[in-house]
């Protein structure tokens, strides 16, 4: 009775124009929200939610002096959020100048990041059973870019036989890290941050260092092998799992790399690539 009496009064031309104008805003919430997401960008977007809803409760209690630092925290956090969100700005405005904030949907995607998996196991394979060392780091949800601008771009498919060449021993980039970003190779030769954990035994060097201290600081799985053993190893969430079976390690690429990278790609109107 309330609604029908609020739609009686409410004239029908600002009822539509209500209705698009919150429709536009969800619009481009949505979209800020797909272009920053998958990096650290998402990281500072809460923390500036935790620093609206301080404000509110330093207002509600009356901190005259919490608030008024709150207050200067959000006058200049609007320019501080164009510095910092640069990259993911520019890269909205051009997505917008090709056209490309409507991306159509990945039909059988699922079936082709199985293909790639496949490629991965028979590097691995190849790879530890002549104990050639290496590290391949999977971005997952948290964006890598920091650690991909320091090593050499590649933008390559993902095949076994440039997995292999990439950590023969002797060539330029094999000590590095191998960085993976859904079906790409984006980088090789990569550095990475070592872990100080003293979880970690003597026994095992900088790649496995490495790779643990990459899944501290985000949430990257990581295949390393042993050049010493040719032992597979993997990392993710600050754990590492040593010595592992290429069975276990395939179940491991389903869970932490097909499963998030087609979940990142969604599906539909506004699917991700």
């Amino acid at each position: 009775m309330l609604i029908g009496k609020l739609f009686e009064e409410t004239p029908t031309l600002h009822l539509i124009t209500s209705i698009v104008d919150l429709l536009i805003v969800w619009f481009v919430f949505y979209q800020l929200i797909n272009v920053i997401k998958g990096t650290k960008a998402i990281q500072l977007i809460k923390g500036i939610f935790f620093i609206i809803i301080g404000r509110a409760v330093s207002n509600f209690l009356e901190l005259t002096t919490t608030t008024q630092i709150f207050d200067l925290v959000l006058q200049w956090g609007f320019l501080a959020v164009i510095v910092i969100f640069q990259p993911e700005l520019r890269r909205a405005l051009e997505q917008l100048g090709r056209g490309k904030i409507f991306k159509k949907s990945t039909t059988n995607r699922e079936d082709e990041l199985e293909k790639y998996r496949e490629e991965m196991i028979t590097a691995v394979k190849y790879m530890a059973k002549r104990r050639i060392g290496a590290l391949i780091v999977f971005e997952r949800e948290t964006g890598l870019k920091d650690y991909i601008e320091t090593g050499t771009p590649m933008n390559a498919d993902l095949t076994a036989g440039l997995l292999i060449n990439v950590f023969v021993p002797n060539t330029p980039l094999h000590d590095g890290a191998m960085i993976v970003r859904d079906d790409k190779i984006v980088t090789a030769g990569s550095y990475l941050p070592l872990s100080d954990s003293n979880k970690i035994g003597k026994e095992l060097g900088t790649r496995h260092r490495a790779a643990v201290g990459i899944s501290e600081v985000t949430d990257a799985f990581t295949i390393v092998i042993s050049e010493e053993t040719g032992d597979v190893s993997t990392t993710i969430d600050s754990r590492l799992r040593k010595n592992i079976s290429i069975e276990e390690l395939d179940e491991e690429l389903k869970k932490y790399w097909i499963m998030t990278s087609v979940k990142k790609d969604g599906g539909g109107l506004f699917a991700r690539k």
